[in-house]
C-alpha cells in the first residue's frame, strides 16, 4: 500500500506517537533509521515498517510505502529518514542481573548516553524513577543508537524498588558528591545496584537514605559534578573493571 497524503488516516495515528501520553495508550513507539531498524528486528518488537522505498521490506510484517513529505513529517531529524518503525513497547516486570537506577533523569540526550553505558558496562536491568524523562522520548531513541533493545526496562517508585531489591540481596549504591566515599576506594558486592540522581539536583535525599552506601567520583579542584551521562558512564565502567 502507498500513501501519499499528509491527512491519512494512518499518517494521523503514527503522528500521535510522538506524544507520550498516546505511546503509553497504545503500547507503541516510533523509531527512524536503518540501524534502528535492524536492532529492532533482532527483538522481534517491529509492528510496521514506512518507507519510502520497497527494499525495506521485511516478510511477515505489515508494510506501508510513503511519500518522502510523511517521513519528514513523522522524522525528528531536520534532514528527514530513509525508514521508520512502529515498534511495541518492551514491558518487564522483573529485575536481573546488575541494576543503575535513575532518579528524575531530564535531559533525554543524558538518557540516551545513559542507556548505552549501561550495555558497554555489563547492566542488565535499567529503572527510571515515574519522575524520568519516557524511555521511548524519540531524542532518547537517537541518542541510545538502539541500547534500549538490549536492557530490562522498568519505570518504578524507586523506594518501593530499594525495598524489593533489598528482598533480593542487592546492595545498594547512590552518589553523593559531598558525603559519598571514593569510588576507587570501593569494594563491588556481588549484587548491586546504583542510583544516579537529577541533573540538577542529585539523588533525592530521602533516596539516599537508603543506600547502603554513597559514592563519589574524585574530580579536580574547582569542579563541582559532572554531566549525570558523563558521571554514570565513569561510575559503570569503575564497576565493570571491578565486576
Amino acid at each position: 500500500m502507498r500513501i501519499e497524503s499528509l491527512e491519512n488516516k494512518k499518517v494521523k495515528e503514527w503522528a500521535k506517537l510522538k506524544i507520550k501520553k498516546y505511546r503509553d495508550q497504545k503500547g507503541l513507539f516510533l523509531i527512524e533509521g536503518d540501524h534502528l531498524l535492524k536492532e529492532a528486528l533482532k527483538k522481534n518488537c517491529v509492528q510496521e515498517i514506512l518507507a519510502n522505498d520497497v527494499r525495506f521490506k521485511v516478510e511477515g510484517i505489515l508494510f506501508f510505502e510513503v511519500s518522502e513529505a510523511i517521513l519528514k513529517k513523522l522524522s525528528s531529524q531536520d534532514s528527514g529518514t530513509s525508514v521508520l518503525a512502529v515498534c511495541k513497547k518492551q514491558y518487564s516486570h522483573e529485575i536481573k542481573g546488575n541494576v543503575c537506577m535513575l532518579d528524575g533523569v531530564q535531559d533525554p540526550g543524558n538518557l540516551g548516553t545513559i542507556l548505552r553505558s549501561c550495555v558497554a558496562f555489563g547492566i542488565d536491568t535499567l529503572v527510571s524513577s515515574l519522575d524520568t524523562v519516557d524511555f521511548y522520548n524519540e531524542k532518547v531513541i537517537r541518542a541510545s543508537e538502539g541500547s534500549l533493545f538490549h536492557l530490562n526496562l522498568l519505570k518504578k517508585d524507586l523506594k518501593e524498588m530499594i525495598k524489593e531489591l533489598k528482598k533480593q540481596d542487592y546492595f545498594i549504591y547512590a552518589t553523593n558528591v559531598h558525603k559519598g566515599a571514593n569510588i576507587k576506594e570501593m569494594t563491588l558486592k556481588n549484587k548491586y545496584a546504583i542510583i544516579m540522581g537529577n541533573e540538577g539536583n542529585g539523588v533525592e535525599e530521602a533516596v539516599q537514605n537508603l543506600a547502603d552506601e554513597l559514592l563519589y567520583i574524585p574530580m579536580s579542584e574547582g569542579v563541582e559534578s559532572l554531566n549525570v551521562g558523563v558521571a554514570t558512564s565513569i561510575l559503570l565502567y569503575e564497576f565493570y573493571k571491578e565486576d
